[in-house]
């Protein structure tokens, strides 16, 4: 291809992270820590954990990726993926897929002030067992904090998971 043929490359400018992603903008980056998890139907269990928090510019979106390992081998447990859609409003919405087939749909607030982020599931699809999941995520002293609680068709609402996690 003649290089004077080219089209050019688009100008470029610093990025700018979207006025609704830059209230948590904190999340942003990769966080790694330990984790907890529990319920009434399965043995307790501790795990490694990563997020990864990234943010493409000047769009209304957090991107979001999590894998957990076994600490005694490293050997993978859980993963999942998806998007979180902060509103100028304090709302935020996300999706988020597992890496067992269980999807998603949750909608909650953020507190800029707190940085606290409080989730809800609306929907959960693909899942015979799971009716409700909750997560609460909050930033202490640079340490990011959550929980989640589970619903099952069997089980009320209980704690499920929780950790601590350092950004990298």
């Amino acid at each position: 291809m003649d290089a004077e043929k080219e089209s050019p490359a688009p100008a470029t400018s610093p990025p700018v992270i979207h006025p609704a992603v830059a209230p948590l903008s904190f999340l942003l980056g990769t966080w790694r820590g330990q984790g907890e998890g529990g319920f009434p139907t399965i043995h307790s269990f501790s795990y490694g954990e990563e997020l990864f928090f990234s943010h493409s510019p000047n769009k209304p979106v957090i991107g979001y990726t999590q894998k957990t390992w076994k600490l005694s081998s490293g050997e993978p447990m859980h993963g999942e993926s998806g998007y979180w859609r902060p509103k100028p409003d304090g709302t935020i919405e996300v999706v988020i897929a597992q890496s067992n087939g269980l999807v998603e749909v949750q909608k909650g607030t953020y507190s800029f002030e707190e940085n606290v982020i409080q989730l809800q599931s609306e929907m959960v699809g693909n899942a015979s067992k799971v009716k409700e999941i909750r997560r609460r995520f909050e930033l202490v002293d640079g340490v990011l904090c959550y929980e989640v609680q589970m619903a099952t068709n069997t089980v009320t609402l209980q704690p499920h998971l929780k950790a601590t996690l350092k950004k990298l």
